[in-house]
């Protein structure tokens, strides 16, 4: 990816390579996905789930299964990259963290504390603390609020005994900060370019000093030339304020560069969670090996493609045991009975699969 120059006082970083960045801390998490399933109802009201069946009348229902028994950490300091085929759920995992969806089952906790059955009240404090940037930056500002009264909103939500002039000076430092002009502040969000409305977006979380921050594919909508300058915003403020990033992708580019820690989903499922380095080095899921061989390659001796073949599963209709069994070339009898779970790897990572815990792979 490239930089180009941005107008007034937006500045590129230079692009950095992942060692520059501080590692992540040896400590408890700050996150913790327990057991998360989330389900969504195809069945409309009651209604019209009713079919007959043998003469009789009985009830249907169809669910989409978005997340299956997803288990994540995440520690304080790090970037952890989810990534997987569109339609795997990375998504919907962000917006579960983030309380935007209700879970199904299972449990979220931050920093020790279990968040997804706290009342509207008792999670605001952990709002603060928390924030997302969405990935359409052209759907994601209020077009009614000019930039200074979307930036000023959260500030004065958590912080309702700021006074006006404390409110506008923070506004005026975070715009700053994320390389946007402070006198732009009486603009609307239409008058900005796609990037400058995405480092708006960037700013808006910003603005309530958060620790934790979930971005759901926020470079996705932009061109490549600005990809970068809004990547390296994230990292610079990764590392000014001791930020720690979920942040889903389906760019491995994006993930090689930026990532401390990767995990890979299918059909709602995490298949291995590894550092970055280590994964693109020695992936051990076939279906990470199927991943990350399609990314294009200059050298003339790297390895082919591999093509899965076999039909791709919905989630309305899981299949049995491990959900990538009917495309993966190491498939064996257990392979359809058994759900493999996450298990620990010597290289520091973890994989869901029995072909890898058998020694066939």
């Amino acid at each position: 990816m490239t930089a180009q120059a941005l107008p007034q006082t937006e500045t590129p970083t230079e692009t950095r390579s992942q060692a520059t960045r501080p590692s992540a801390q040896e400590n408890a998490p700050l996150l913790e996905i327990r057991g998360l399933r989330k389900r969504f109802d195809l069945s409309g009201d009651f209604l019209e789930q009713l079919r007959f069946k043998g003469g009789r009348l009985v009830r249907h229902q169809e669910f989409v299964h978005a997340i299956n028994g997803v288990d994540l950490s995440i520690r304080r300091g790090e970037a952890l990259c989810v990534v997987g085929e569109s339609g795997c759920g990375k998504s919907t995992v962000a917006r579960t963290v983030m309380g935007l969806l209700s879970p199904s089952a299972g449990e979220i906790h931050y920093d020790g504390t279990r968040i997804d059955d706290l009342s509207p009240k008792a999670l605001l404090p952990y709002r603060k603390r928390m924030q997302m940037i969405f990935q359409n930056p052209y759907a994601s500002l209020n077009p009614r609020m000019t930039i200074q009264q979307t930036l000023e909103e959260p500030i004065r939500l958590h912080h309702p005994d700021w006074s006006r002039d404390r409110v506008t000076a923070k506004v005026r430092e975070v715009m700053a900060s994320v390389g946007v002009d402070p006198e732009w502040g009486a603009r609307f969000g239409h008058e900005f370019s796609g990037g400058q409305r995405q480092r708006i977006a960037i700013a808006r979380a910003l603005a309530v000093d958060p620790e934790f921050i979930v971005a759901d594919e926020p470079i996705s909508a932009l061109d490549v030339s600005i990809q970068a300058q809004v990547l390296n915003l994230l990292m610079d403020a990764q590392q000014e304020r001791h930020l720690t990033y979920l942040f889903i992708t389906h760019d491995l580019a994006v993930v090689e560069h930026f990532g401390t820690r990767v995990a890979v989903m299918y059909l709602g499922t995490v298949c291995e969670v590894a550092p970055t380095r280590t994964l693109f080095a020695t992936p051990r899921h076939p279906y990470t090996q199927a991943l990350l061989s399609a990314i294009p390659r200059l050298e003339d001796d790297r390895p082919q493609p591999i093509r899965l073949t076999g039909e791709v599963p919905t989630p309305v209709n899981l299949p049995s045991g491990c959900v990538f069994h009917g495309r993966c070339p190491h498939a064996e009898p257990r392979c359809r009975r058994e759900v493999p779970r996450l298990r620990p790897q010597d290289d520091g990572g973890q994989v869901a699969c029995h072909a890898v815990e058998e020694g066939r792979l």
